[in-house]
């Protein structure tokens, strides 16, 4: 697109606490609005970026939005109960993807970036992807997509996720898009590890005695569920989710003499490849959902630089 030099405006909905702007303002862009309706992930979002994002977007009109350049969306994955009949852009009303769609189709931004969980493809046995795709491109979009792991950027995290990158075919010259490839070197999970935490993030001897019981019996049964167990020579970790703050089971991390531990927040904002300077004025209940919720902002990174 060849926008890496020069400025850009672009739009972040279904913002969460800002994971895909950070990569889009390195390059250059200004952010002219945004969406997120949780009032936590609103007050991250502000303590980081200086602006309270707008709320409910099905309450926000599409002429109300700024002119932009690209339109970025972390957007949540809904069944559609018509998919795959009309296959347009009729076939999202009544999902929070139609206000996507409809912000696209009015602004016409020469960019879409959508992410989302690696099951969508799949989602309703591939028609939630296919309507979505269908419409994207019935409102004159290219448009490409890929499953990317976060393993493979630097960050030590299974994570994968799908990427869907939509270009306008009336703006764009080059229709030749290709997702990155994975990063060569070697990380470990103790790359993102705290060298001295508090006693609070280890858990008790009932929470531990109740994982080792889980697993033994998910064991018993011959499936691999329960804790998962990580130390800092660990290539990574498995994916941590918004759910990481009831139990931590996904991601312990070994402590010698003494049960695991959770990771803390600053080490779950390192998975996910967030700065050093990025804040977090919630609760730590409230930062585990919300990075658990966010994305792996290396790989959003690498997607930004091929635009």
């Amino acid at each position: 697109m060849g926008r890496k030099k020069e400025k850009f405006k672009f739009i972040d909905l279904f913002a969460g606490i800002g994971g895909i702007r950070i990569s889009f303002e390195e390059l250059g862009g200004r952010c002219v609005f945004s969406s997120e309706w949780d009032k936590h992930a609103q007050q991250t979002y502000a303590s980081n970026f200086g602006e309270i994002p707008a709320g409910d977007i099905t309450r926000v009109k599409e002429d109300g939005i700024p002119e932009h350049n690209i339109l970025l969306a972390g957007f949540p994955c809904q069944p559609f109960s018509n998919a795959g009949h009309k296959k347009g852009f009729a076939d999202t009303r009544g999902t929070l993807f139609f206000n996507i769609a409809r912000i696209i189709r009015h602004h016409q931004p020469e960019m879409v970036l959508l992410e989302n969980v690696k099951g969508f493809r799949n989602h309703d046995e591939g028609r939630t992807f296919r309507v979505i795709k269908n419409t994207l491109e019935k409102i004159g979009y290219e448009v490409f997509a890929e499953i990317l792991n976060a393993r493979n950027f630097k960050l030590p995290q299974n994570r994968e996720r799908i990427y869907i990158v939509a270009l306008n075919r009336k703006k764009i010259k080059s229709m030749n898009f290709k997702f990155p490839g994975p990063f060569k070197g070697d990380v470990r999970v103790g790359d993102i590890l705290e060298k001295k935490v508090d006693s609070k993030y280890t858990i008790s001897d009932r929470l531990w005695a109740g994982h080792k019981r889980r697993k033994k019996m998910h064991r018993e049964k011959g499936n691999g569920f329960g804790y998962s167990l990580f130390n800092s020579k660990s290539s990574y970790t498995s994916t941590i989710s918004a759910r990481y703050y009831k139990d931590g089971s996904e991601i312990l991390i070994e402590q010698k003499g003494k049960n695991p531990r959770k990771l803390t927040p600053r080490e779950a904002a390192r998975l996910q490849g967030f700065p050093e300077e990025f804040s977090f004025p919630v609760s730590d209940c409230q930062a585990y959902r919300q990075f658990g919720n966010s994305v792996a902002v290396p790989v959003i990174r690498a997607i930004a630089k091929k635009c």
